[in-house]
């Protein structure tokens, strides 16, 4: 079973919530991560354990018991290291790394799309593979931000002559 940080976070819902809110949310959270629907086999694993976790009230009274006593066991291991060496202890939290870049796997140019069927694929391979979905992509509002490396692939990969008008797919646009 996939050892989960903090269901609740996992569920994006606060650890004093009502139980039918807990199955509310997995379930909105089921639909939207599900590998049908688009989301990874990776991110509905997390969601699976993270139900499993608190959907029992059992199971979720023993996991809070357990977050409790874990953390009242943090708050005490730094004051007993600063009584012991007679100073205050001053902890910094770790620095946050940063994610190496993601690539395509093609090993083309591009933004690499983390949403949708195409997640995982740079623009660069969209627009050899699917450029219909390119030009899509373009005029929807999460395609906005890429619009203009999504014009300059476009503009590459179109032939110099232009598709006649009735050749052309009904998900272009028109120019």
């Amino acid at each position: 079973m996939l050892q989960v940080l903090d269901p609740y976070r996992v569920l994006q819902v606060t650890p004093d919530a009502e139980p039918e809110v807990i199955q509310a949310a997995y379930r909105a959270l089921a639909r939207k991560y599900h590998p049908d629907m688009g989301g990874s086999d990776l991110q509905m694993a997390k969601l699976n354990a993270a139900w499993e976790t608190v959907r029992d009230r059992a199971a979720r009274a023993r996991y809070d018991r357990e977050q409790k006593a874990a953390t009242a066991e943090q708050m005490a291991q730094p004051a007993q290291t600063a009584q012991t060496q007679g100073h205050a202890v001053h902890e910094r939290p770790p620095a946050p790394t940063a994610s190496p870049p993601r690539r395509s796997p093609r090993g083309r140019p591009g933004t690499v799309l983390d949403f949708g069927r195409y997640a995982g694929l740079s623009l660069g391979d969209l627009a050899i593979d699917d450029p219909n979905y390119l030009e899509w992509l373009e005029r929807t509002p999460i395609g906005h931000r890429l619009q203009p490396e999504i014009e300059a692939l476009l503009a590459r990969s179109r032939p110099t002559n232009s598709r006649p008008e009735h050749l052309r797919s009904r998900f272009s646009r028109r120019r």
